[in-house]
Formats: C-alpha cells, sequence, structure tokens
C-alpha cells in the first residue's frame, strides 16, 4: 500500500516555476485585409471628388452669375474663348465655364437625391418581400414587374409631361423608376441570406426579426447595395440629363448640363466656336466615367462576385 502511494506521489510530482524558462512566443495572427484602390480607381476617385468640390463651391467660385453676361456692351451669340470668358459664351453670350459650374450643382444633386430615394424605396420593399410571407412577395414582385417592363425614357416623359417639369417631379420620377431595379437585387440579397446559417443559429437563439434584419442582412447585403449605388447614380445622370436635353428636365434660365447642351446646339451649324456643347457632354462624360472607375475597382476587390449580381 505505502509502494504505490509513493510510486502515486512520484508519478504526479509537479516541478516549481523556474524563471529561466523560456518559452517561443505565438506566432501574430495575420493582419486584416483592407481594401486599397488600384491607379485607375483613384483616377475615377480624383474626377469625382473634382466634381463634387465643383457642385459645393459652385456659387463661391463661379466668375459671373449664372445668367450674367460677361461683356454686356458687346452682345455676341457663340463668342470665342477669350480672357473673361475662358471657354466662350452660350447662344444668349452667358459665360460657358460659370453655367457649367452652376449645372455641376444641380446635375450632380438632383441625380444624387433621385438615387438616394430610389434605395430608400427599394431597400425597404426588397428586404421586407424577402422576409414576407410568398403572397406578400408575389404581389410586390410582380407590380415591380410591370414598372421594369415600362423604357425608362418613355415612363419619364410621360410622367413629366403630365405633371410637369421641376426639380422635386425629377427626383421623384427618377426615385420611383430606378427603386424598381433596387428592389430586385435587395430582394435577391435577402432571400440569399436569410437561407443562412448564420440566420438559422440567431432564429434558434430566438433573435426578433428586427435584430436579424439590422445584425445579419444589412451588413452582409451592404457592400453590394453600396456598390450598385454608383452605378445607379450613373443611370440617374444620364436619365436626368436626358430628360433635359428633350426639354422637359431643367428648366431655363436654370443651367444643368443637359439642358446646356441642348440650347447650344446652333453653336454646330455656325461653326465658332463648338465648346458650348463639347463642355456640358465632356462634364458629364467624365463624371459617369469616374463614378465607374471606382465601382470596378470595388467589384474587382469583391473577387467578381459583386460584378456578377449587379
Amino acid at each position: 500500500m505505502s509502494k504505490s502511494k509513493s510510486k502515486l506521489t512520484q508519478d504526479h510530482f509537479v516541478a516549481p516555476y523556474d524563471d529561466s524558462v523560456s518559452f517561443d512566443e505565438l506566432p501574430d495572427a495575420p493582419p486584416r485585409s483592407k481594401f486599397r484602390f488600384s491607379f485607375t480607381g483613384w483616377l475615377g476617385l480624383i474626377i469625382v471628388c473634382f466634381w463634387v468640390t465643383i457642385a459645393i463651391t459652385g456659387p463661391f467660385i463661379a466668375p459671373y452669375g449664372e445668367n450674367d453676361l460677361p461683356f454686356p456692351d458687346a452682345y455676341s451669340e457663340f463668342q470665342v474663348p477669350q480672357p473673361g470668358a475662358w471657354l466662350g459664351t452660350d447662344v444668349t453670350d452667358r459665360d460657358i465655364l460659370s453655367r457649367l459650374i452652376y449645372g455641376a450643382g444641380r446635375t450632380i444633386g438632383i441625380a444624387f437625391l433621385a438615387t438616394t430615394l430610389a434605395y430608400i424605396i427599394g431597400v425597404i420593399l426588397g428586404i421586407g418581400a424577402a422576409i414576407s410571407n410568398p403572397k406578400v412577395d408575389m404581389v410586390i414582385s410582380r407590380i415591380n414587374d410591370a414598372i421594369l417592363s415600362l423604357p425608362t425614357i418613355m415612363l419619364g416623359l410621360v410622367v413629366v409631361a403630365a405633371i410637369g417639369s421641376s426639380i422635386p417631379v425629377l427626383i421623384s420620377t427618377a426615385g420611383v423608376i430606378y427603386a424598381s431595379v433596387v428592389f430586385r437585387l435587395a430582394r435577391a440579397l435577402g432571400q440569399e441570406i436569410m437561407v443562412m446559417d448564420f440566420v438559422e443559429a440567431a432564429r434558434v437563439r430566438g433573435e426578433g426579426l428586427w435584430w436579424i434584419i439590422t445584425k445579419e442582412i444589412w451588413p452582409n447585403a451592404a457592400m453590394p447595395l453600396m456598390t450598385d449605388f454608383g452605378l445607379r447614380l450613373i443611370y440617374v445622370i444620364l436619365f436626368v440629363s436626358s430628360l433635359s436635353f428633350l426639354g422637359l428636365g431643367v428648366q431655363p434660365p436654370q443651367a444643368d448640363w443637359g439642358s446646356m447642351v441642348r440650347e447650344n446646339l446652333g453653336a454646330l451649324q455656325y461653326g465658332t466656336s463648338i465648346i458650348p456643347v463639347i463642355a456640358p457632354a465632356i462634364a458629364i462624360a467624365t463624371l459617369t466615367v469616374g463614378i465607374n472607375l471606382i465601382v470596378d475597382d470595388v467589384s474587382a476587390y469583391s473577387g467578381g462576385k459583386l460584378s456578377k449580381r449587379l
């Protein structure tokens, strides 16, 4: 009995702690990956930041007022670029540069507000349809499909011609039309996330529906939706500019880039200067290309999955 007890004691003997003993440290955890823009992404960001800065500070940096004449004593339409009117003048001898700067704020502001409205409507209805019962989902989806079946420009022309053209009407019309596209994306993302294991685990834990939407669905759907926001902003810019070009968008004497192209088409016939037409067209092109470069960079960072969804 004593021998077994002695053996047990020896086998379970614990040596005292020795400060001289050194242990290797555990390797550091791998750093979390951070999103970095490529060269094209930085180029797009610089272009977009330039135009946003112009839109915000436009009234303070424009050389003249929106409808001021730089040469009131020498009235002549479509004057060539010269000191005092660095891009020349338009059909009523107003400064092209000043109207381009004022038009930036109006074009970007209308497009941004309309896209934001489209996302508020589309995301709420899309996520709601994804988590609701099949009958509600079917009704909302069929109404949305009916709106999608109509050409956007034609629908916009009908609505603006019936109600009248104003900035609130333009924002509301573009927001409702493009909310149908946002609805499809939000609904698809919601349905995909709702069948994930972590959502099922949250339901088993007894989490409520609002908690699942804000803590599970939205964090996983935010990145695709934010990227699609950029694409939708491009479409809304082109949509609003097209309506203005057709005479049903921003009304004169207010300036936006689409209406500037329409007002100055006569410059192509006179042949004195094509800048009144080319300048707003280049502004629209550079802004949309800049946004698209950012969206492409973010989509490529997401491994291409984002571009397939969009």
